[in-house]
């Protein structure tokens, strides 16, 4: 046989027509990326995918089971146990938890904690109020501390920070991490940080050693300092703990927290107009591609659901959204905490796009596009009396809780 590589033109035409049916099969499947922070990503739902420490990922894709059409749930990978029976230190991690569970951003956090702690110390998360989060153990928590009760719900950061003060006083951690988002993390690290007259390390974004560097100059320059005990860290600081199982021990608090005299109240959430929310930090998007045939329903059910909109770049090209509203590579990443895909079939730039999306929910005519195998949850069927069923299913629920409400 010849050595000689022959071209095969029709597979080239094919990889060059983004519109063409096999347009998609003939695009490289790329297993590791570069994030907007220049942190390199990894493709965890790759074929064959070999973790830092040797450890094959899990195939969710069912490529390895010798079919598209089906997803089959490859054999789960049971990570070793992480213990440290007798810390020599803590690290404490006070997460977001956007919505009661661990936002992207918050294991990033853990992944930085876990390197700090190394193999002495343990990883401490401090939560407060009620969660939803069953994944501490995998996203590397060696402790969970609970802070409950009605003083810490709702906009109380300075009833938190005597919570976490009194944290401070029974742990003595070696470091404080917390994120520096708009979500709750930024002001309270810095409130912390007042309150323990100790300068924190913000928007730190890679830690080497015994020196931390964050952004500087609007973003645009990096400062390089010192390792401070308190560290607001950006996204993307760390790779998230991915290959080990760790303990996640509940711990409580040996005394009660002081109540403080509050200044602040918290009277609720404001209304916000989800079309008015930038993509980059949506939390909930409802994205219709393609196979959307009536885009007047997809707005509707995009109201229904207070839900922020957006488009795969076939829609965007063919005029039904605008480019603010494309998500993927070649538009905006997004790091929703649930992605609705509608009619979109998952073009490997769009799959980038969602990577760090936490559920993605998709709706398709086909269960053997791509978007299928990387959703959590998959509807397959005609997308109109989908979203005819959803929009109904909305109402009920609200007329329901307006009675018992009444």
């Amino acid at each position: 046989m010849s050595d000689i590589i022959r071209r095969d033109p029709r597979a080239e035409w094919i990889a060059r027509n983004r519109l063409h049916p096999l347009h998609a099969a003939m695009q490289p499947v790329q297993h590791s990326w570069m994030g907007p922070n220049g942190v390199i990503r990894k493709n965890v739902h790759g074929v064959g995918f070999i973790g830092p420490n040797g450890i094959k990922r899990i195939d969710r894709s069912g490529a390895q089971q010798g079919g598209a059409t089906k997803r089959t749930a490859a054999a789960e990978v049971q990570l070793p146990l992480h213990q440290v029976p007798q810390p020599a230190f803590y690290i404490s991690v006070v997460p977001d938890m956007v919505g009661g569970r661990l936002s992207s951003h918050d294991r990033d956090l853990l992944g930085l904690a876990h390197q700090l702690a190394g193999s002495d110390g343990a990883v401490l998360a401090v939560v407060f109020g009620e969660h939803k989060e069953n994944a501490f153990a995998t996203a590397g928590v060696d402790r969970l501390l609970v802070l409950g009760g009605e003083e810490f719900s709702g906009y109380a950061p300075e009833q938190r920070v005597q919570g976490l003060r009194a944290v401070d006083n029974q742990f003595n951690p070696r470091h404080w991490l917390l994120p520096d988002s708009r979500t709750g993390g930024g002001e309270l690290g810095r409130r912390l940080a007042a309150a323990l007259g100790e300068r924190p390390a913000t928007r730190v974004w890679q830690v080497k050693g015994e020196e931390c560097i964050g952004r500087a100059g609007a973003g645009l320059q990096d400062l390089a300092r010192p390792l401070a005990r308190l560290i607001l860290a950006a996204a993307e600081c760390a790779e998230p703990v991915s290959e080990t199982r760790h303990e996640a021990l509940p711990v409580e608090l040996s005394t009660s927290v002081a109540r403080s005299l509050s200044r602040i109240e918290d009277l609720g959430a404001v209304a916000v107009d989800p079309g008015a929310i930038p993509m980059a930090e949506a939390e909930f998007i409802f994205s219709g591609g393609n196979g959307v045939k009536d885009w007047d329903l997809f707005h509707q059910t995009a109201a229904a659901l207070g839900a922020t909109e957006g488009a795969s770049r076939v829609a965007v090209d063919d005029g039904f959204m605008g480019r603010d509203r494309q998500v993927g590579a070649s538009g905006t990443w997004v790091t929703a905490r649930v992605y609705v895909a509608v009619g979109i079939s998952g073009a490997i730039q769009h799959l980038q796009g969602i990577g760090a999306c936490d559920k993605v929910v998709a709706i398709n005519l086909d269960p053997g596009c791509d978007m299928i195998k990387r959703a959590d949850l998959s509807v397959i069927g005609d997308s109109a009396a989908i979203l005819q069923a959803l929009i109904a299913a909305v109402e009920a629920y609200r007329n329901e809780a307006k009675r018992d409400a009444a």
